[in-house]
């Protein structure tokens, strides 16, 4: 065996074995259990329950998002957060990201005011959506469009 033969089938050796853990790492994202749509996301956060839109929530969210990796959202429910009557859980999904569920938060009376701030990620032009779990077990939801300029397929 030459010398160049043998550096030329070593190298393709290596060169395979770096390939085929990349393709099945993408494989396997594809299939990952994280992936969930709108449809899933809002049936395994309220079983199944009816969902009403609500003027008591105040969602702010820009129109227009220069850049889609850090879109800020502000979420505030009008609610007393007393012992008997307070708002348990606030969820922000995005509608065509390829995990819904962006941010998953929880309260209590304790808390004392029904708001959070934070920003997320969207992949594209697309509706955010404010999913909120009141102590009775009802959900109400507010939304709002996003156009995405820069960082997204806009």
């Amino acid at each position: 065996m030459q010398r160049r033969d043998f550096f030329k089938k070593i190298g393709t050796i290596v060169a395979v074995s770096a390939i085929t853990p990349a393709i099945s790492f993408a494989n396997e994202k594809q299939k990952s259990p994280n992936t969930m749509n709108f449809t899933t996301a809002m049936d395994t956060i309220t079983g199944g329950k009816p969902v009403k839109t609500s003027k008591l929530i105040k969602l702010k969210v820009p129109e227009i998002a220069e850049n889609g990796a850090v879109v800020p959202v502000t979420v505030n429910v009008d609610s007393p957060m007393t012992e008997k009557d307070y708002v348990k859980a606030i969820h922000i999904l995005s509608g065509k990201n390829f995990n819904a569920r962006s941010v998953d938060i929880y309260l209590t009376p304790a808390n004392g005011k029904a708001m959070f701030s934070t920003r997320i990620k969207l992949g594209g032009t697309q509706e955010v959506t404010a999913l909120v779990e009141l102590s009775n077990g009802t959900f109400i939801k507010a939304s709002q469009s996003v156009k995405v300029t820069i960082g997204g397929c806009g």
